[in-house]
């Protein structure tokens, strides 16, 4: 059995936003006016709930064949207008749910919001969010040029505005590890096709395609494979599965994101957590936020490592880590992005969780760059609620070869230089690609941005 070191190991993780609440505890039994959302009592009247806890899709045979398109190489431009659209308006059952589906008009679709507000199942505050939201998403998906534009910003903004409200309704609680919610409503395509019209496409690129290749096969061999990831925006996730679809589907739709304390409390972002596969955690950055929830959050993060544990010890899992704690910054003096550095014990509990898994596992840097489709706020917030700009815009992924931990480190004189000189290995090829890819999306090269280390490529073509 995997001993931990006391306290408890302090993995920093991803999605900006994952708060993971625990029923009865007090985070949860105040969440709801501490973070803005009017729940009473009979704003979760079951009349007002599908029996079957969510409701059944009649378009939903043509999003599978939207996957199996995608499986059969066809890549995304082949499959057609209905890949950029989450969901299609009108359901095969329909208890009390909300008109939003069926608005024709996004004006018509904002005026179900407000009525929800006259109403006072919905307050102001996050209507504004929803609204906001939705301006600024039309803006970017125009911004793309598409044919269908102004179809696909209502649909996807139809069942992304009745999504949040389903959950608001009845608040979807995150166990330690979450498995990504398929059906009867796939919460995971629901989440690709809204981000999809975001990314150009034209200007993306991905960095040694073939290693994904490598790893795919190495989960075929039942190891694990760990990637050590700089973050950048809540799209982070879309943003990796998008890019790997065609080539590697099983990688896009297998892959575990370690997932900070705020996403799964923001109401803007929870319908699209729940398409991911998760470990949930506490984030250092928020660990003191509260400080009478500290101890609490600890436990909490105690018992997600022992599940984060148990999937690695049955082999063939592969683990998105962000070991900064949060998402990338710009500097506030010229306003250039980077890479945040690495904490150290962070890659640490990881790379020891790995090597006890009893399983052969490896871990692989990987640098993304995306953060001008959904940018953070300049600096760390502790409130949940955060303002989402968005815009069409060229992203870029890119992994470099496995590092080994005995060969990185085989020059150091103890386990602290050690676990401080392979933290920094792994930093250094991550700013190393994230330059590579900055330099063919901002310095304009494109591929010819390619290097020795990085060889880029456009795999959707």
């Amino acid at each position: 059995m995997l001993t931990l070191s006391s306290p408890p190991p302090k993995i920093a993780g991803a999605l900006p936003g994952l708060w993971f609440l625990i029923p009865g505890s007090p985070a949860s039994s105040s969440s709801s006016s501490r973070h803005g959302i009017c729940v009473g009592s009979s704003f979760r009247s079951s009349r007002w709930r599908c029996p079957c806890g969510i409701l059944k899709w009649r378009e939903r045979a043509r999003a599978e064949a939207v996957v199996r398109g995608i499986k059969e190489g066809r890549g995304w431009r082949s499959v057609g207008r209905r890949a950029l659209v989450a969901s299609d308006k009108g359901a095969e059952e329909e208890v009390d749910s909300r008109p939003f589906l069926r608005a024709r008009t996004g004006e018509e679709l904002l005026s179900h919001i407000r009525r929800e507000v006259e109403n006072g199942r919905l307050c102001s505050d996050v209507a504004n969010g929803l609204e906001e939201l939705y301006y600024n998403y039309q803006n970017a998906v125009l911004q793309g040029g598409h044919p269908n534009a102004k179809e696909i910003i209502l649909s996807n903004m139809a069942v992304a505005f009745e999504r949040i409200l389903f959950d608001i309704e009845d608040p979807f609680t995150f166990s330690p590890y979450h498995k990504a919610i398929r059906e009867p409503f796939d919460y995971y395509m629901f989440g690709q096709n809204y981000i999809r019209p975001l990314i150009d496409f034209r200007k993306s690129y991905v960095g040694n395609i073939s290693l994904f290749c490598e790893i795919e096969e190495k989960l075929r061999q039942g190891h694990n494979v760990v990637l050590m990831s700089n973050h950048q925006s809540e799209a982070d996730p879309a943003v990796f599965a998008l890019s790997l679809e065609r080539t590697n589907p099983r990688i896009a739709e297998t892959i575990v994101f370690v997932a900070g304390d705020r996403v799964v409390s923001d109401p803007l972002c929870k319908p699209f957590s729940m398409g991911r596969n998760l470990i949930c955690v506490y984030s250092k950055k928020h660990m003191d936020d509260v400080p009478e929830l500290t101890e609490m959050k600890r436990r909490a993060n105690t018992r997600s490592l022992k599940d984060m544990a148990l999937l690695l010890r049955g082999g063939s899992q592969i683990i998105w880590i962000a070991p900064s704690g949060g998402r990338d910054r710009p500097d506030p003096v010229t306003g250039e992005w980077s890479p945040a550095p690495f904490d150290s014990s962070s890659v640490d509990n990881m790379r020891r969780l790995v090597e006890h898994s009893g399983v052969p596992g490896h871990i692989y840097p990987l640098a993304l760059l995306c953060y001008e489709v959904m940018p953070p706020p300049p600096q760390v917030e502790k409130q949940i609620g955060e303002r989402r700009t968005i815009s069409f815009h060229g992203v870029g992924m890119s992994v470099a070869p496995e590092m080994n931990y005995k060969d990185v480190t085989s020059h150091c004189e103890n386990l602290e230089e050690a676990k401080e000189v392979f933290s920094q290995a792994l930093y250094n090829s991550v700013t190393e690609q994230y330059n590579v890819l900055k330099s063919a999306i901002y310095g304009c090269r494109g591929l010819e941005a390619s290097t020795s280390v990085v060889s880029l490529s456009q795999p959707w073509q």
